[in-house]
Parts: structure tokens; C-alpha cells; sequence
């Protein structure tokens, strides 16, 4: 994208910052980083890391978000960004980018007049010499897709890998619906037009096609078998790295993962097949 349509989403956030209606009342700081925050004239998109604090609806309606399968951080997410495209969230990874060397540069900070944020995203300047910032943790699976693969979980499978914990290679799902009943009852969790849906629906088929026992599988962390004798899952389902916090744990209960890293509605959908190869080399808790 053109800088100043990277310059103008940001304003867009400060305006809804100033308006501080909830949950933005609970943002403490906003960063950005990467090759806009370095000047670049055309940045892929704006990398942006928001801290904030929690209350009870917002611990509410995550909790009620996870049990549903459904991204947690949505609410936030929405009111920073509206209905715009083009700015990549990183939600309370401020330590995590800082410990890995990434320079951050505040732009909000609770508190303070709006006119001061202003002033510090007019003195980031465009610099023609600044291209693309190089993307850390990255191996051959992660090519032409690290921009919707979050860095701290680039960081966590790359270094499995390099244990010989998993092996991860890229696929391109066919966008159709599986035949087993199981799959098909688990789609109904999404209305027809829903990109979760179309995501899950391709990755149901093709596990189906692979021969997987659809009473094995866990689909955006839920099992479709509900039974207490199903076996356990061979083989987990992510839609979006809604489960990327845990997904070192849950890696411990599978030996295959599939996660579509962009479910959309019309998009090709491409996703990675991580297999687990070495169980006893998974990172503890």
C-alpha cells in the first residue's frame, strides 16, 4: 500500500483512541514497528502492537469467544481497526518484540493529549531507501505467507523445526465441503457465507480425502466426535491462529495440524500441515 494510506488507518485508530469508548478505554499503549515505523514509501502493511488492560466484559466475552471457536481478541481488534484492512495487530507482545531485538516507536500512550501521538506519526518520515524490513524466524513453509503468520508463533514452530520436534510444509486447500456427517455437522457452527466455515470446510476435505478418521479430528478446539469413546485426535484444525498461544500445547495431543493461515471468503486459502516427528523434542511448559 501508498504510505499515506498507511499514515491515514493509523490516524483513523488515534481518532477512535481519543473517542475512547470501551474497550478502548482499556489501551494503554500503542507501537508500531516494522518497515512503515523505518519509513518505507510502500510498506506491505502497518505492524502495530497495542497494550492494554482487561475487565470483566472483555474477560467475558473471551471466554464466551474461545468456547464458541471463535477469535478472542476480535472485539479489540474491531475497535482499533474498524472496518479497515491493512494494519497487522500484535495485542500485549510488547516484551516479546523487545526481547527478539525489534525496534518499537511509541505513538499513544494513555493519558496523554491525542495532539502528542499526532506528532510523533508526522515525525515518521518517509525514507526512500527503506524497503521491506527482513522477516524474522522465517524457513521455506512460511514463504509468501509470514504476513498472517504472527511472529511469536513464526518464532515457535521455526525453532521446532530446527529441534527436529515437527516438520511443516505449505498447502493450498480446494475450497469444497467434506462428505462424512461428523464434518458436515461441524459446519453448521458458521453461517454459508462465513470464511471460517469455507476454511473448515476445505481443511475437513481435505484431511477427508487423506484418509483421516473424522472421529480423530479437533476443528478450531472442538472435537468432532462428541463422545467419550472417540479416540484421541490425530489430527487438529486451526482457523487463523485463533489457538496460537497454546498451539506448542496442543501440538502435544495431535500428530498432525493443519492451519489455514488466512480463512476468507473468496481468497485462495492456503494453510500449513505441521506433522509431528520427534514428541519427547516438543518445547515444555
Amino acid at each position: 500500500m501508498k504510505r499515506a494510506r498507511a499514515t491515514q488507518l493509523l490516524t483513523e485508530m488515534l481518532d477512535r483512541l481519543q473517542a475512547g469508548s470501551w474497550p478502548l478505554d482499556l489501551v494503554d499503549e500503542v507501537y508500531v514497528f516494522g518497515s512503515y515505523a523505518r519509513g518505507a514509501l510502500e510498506p506491505s502493511d502497518v505492524d502495530v502492537v497495542v497494550e492494554h488492560r482487561t475487565d470483566d466484559r472483555l474477560t467475558a466475552e473471551f471466554v464466551h469467544a474461545l468456547s464458541y471457536g471463535r477469535d478472542p481478541s476480535a472485539p479489540m481488534k474491531r475497535a482499533l481497526k474498524g472496518r479497515s484492512r491493512g494494519i497487522q495487530l500484535q495485542l500485549r507482545q510488547r516484551k516479546y518484540l523487545e526481547k527478539e531485538g525489534i525496534a518499537l516507536t511509541l505513538l499513544w500512550r494513555a493519558g496523554e493529549p491525542v495532539d502528542a501521538a499526532r506528532e510523533r506519526l508526522a515525525a515518521l518520515t518517509p525514507d526512500p531507501s527503506a524497503g521491506r524490513a527482513p522477516r524474522d524466524h522465517m524457513i521455506a513453509a512460511f514463504d509468501g505467507l509470514d504476513r498472517w503468520i504472527p511472529l511469536p508463533v513464526r518464532a515457535d514452530l521455526a525453532a521446532m523445526v530446527d529441534t527436529g520436534a515437527v516438520t511443516i510444509n505449505q498447502l493450498e486447500l480446494t475450497p469444497c465441503d467434506p462428505a462424512h456427517p461428523l464434518a458436515q455437522r461441524a459446519l453448521t457452527r458458521w453461517t454459508a457465507i462465513s470464511p471460517l466455515r469455507r476454511a473448515a470446510a476445505a481443511a475437513l476435505a481435505h484431511a477427508e480425502t487423506h484418509g483421516c478418521d473424522m472421529h480423530a479430528v479437533h476443528l478450531h478446539g472442538e472435537p468432532l466426535h462428541s463422545h467419550h469413546t472417540a479416540p484421541s485426535p490425530v489430527l487438529g484444525i486451526g482457523l487463523g491462529w485463533k489457538c496460537h498461544g497454546r498451539l506448542t500445547y496442543l501440538l502435544e495431543d495431535v500428530t498432525e495440524w493443519i492451519e489455514v493461515v488466512r480463512p476468507t471468503r473468496a481468497q485462495p486459502l492456503h494453510a500449513v500441515h505441521i506433522t509431528v516427528t520427534d514428541r519427547s523434542a516438543l518445547p515444555g511448559p
